[in-house]
């Protein structure tokens, strides 16, 4: 169990001191692009953001940007409760016909929430140009796109086990009234579960890393031991 101690701390960290420079720059968010507009909020890199960032166009010019959101999330968390389907889409040897299956077994966990069939579509494109093996990435990818577009600062939260809401209501409440989170901004909060860090936290937003990980306080210790001996 999480102490107030241990979030009061991490509060602490990301508050901001007049003595001490960041050691790193504070990514943030450009102001929520107009509705009306197709382009990317932000500047995507790699293949997997090429096609994030082509989708989100698609998307916004058929005024389907949160069904296709909500679509793309929907088929993140089939990724994540089928560890398989990851080495599936990465197989050389699918043929047509199994792209073409695949296609439509992921359209039925979708269902009706493809205004337009963007992302049908999509899919279809990733299929015929062998990038299906991309595809939880580029879901990630676009929700990073569709973040930016809602002005939303991104907090993520490791745990050695999942956190109770009372305590990532503390954190949030206690972050989003420091200097990063910007004026008009939202914080969004995601949880992520790490048992290698064995206790503690480590709490990221923008650039900036926080880490109260038992793991890491290890290693300070097994290095101070190793240069002290």
């Amino acid at each position: 169990m999480f102490t107030g101690r241990i979030v009061a701390q991490a509060a602490r960290s990301a508050a901001p001191r007049a003595s001490i420079a960041p050691r790193a720059a504070i990514r943030s968010y450009a102001q929520a692009a107009n509705s009306a507009s197709t382009r990317p909020p932000v500047p995507l890199y790699g293949v997997d953001g090429t096609y994030a960032s082509a989708l989100y166009t698609a998307a916004a010019k058929s005024s389907a940007l949160d069904p296709t959101a909500r679509a793309l999330d929907t088929l993140n968390n089939v990724f994540k409760k089928d560890a398989k389907l990851q080495a599936v889409l990465s197989a050389p040897t699918l043929t047509v016909d199994d792209k073409k299956q695949i296609v439509a077994e992921l359209q039925k966990h979708i269902g009706g929430a493809d205004k337009g069939d963007v992302v049908k579509n999509f899919l279809a494109t990733l299929a015929e140009n062998n990038r299906l093996s991309i595809l939880q990435s580029v879901c990630e990818k676009f929700a990073v796109l569709m973040g930016a577009q809602r002005g939303e600062v991104e907090l993520t939260v490791t745990s050695a086990a999942p956190l109770d809401n009372k305590v990532l209501r503390q954190l949030e409440n206690a972050i989003s009234k420091s200097q990063y989170v910007g004026q008009g901004k939202k914080l969004k909060v995601v949880p992520k579960v790490n048992p290698d860090i064995r206790g503690g936290l480590i709490v990221e937003i923008g650039d900036r890393t926080i880490d109260l990980s038992v793991s890491s306080k290890m290693a300070r210790m097994n290095k101070l031991l190793k240069d002290t001996l």
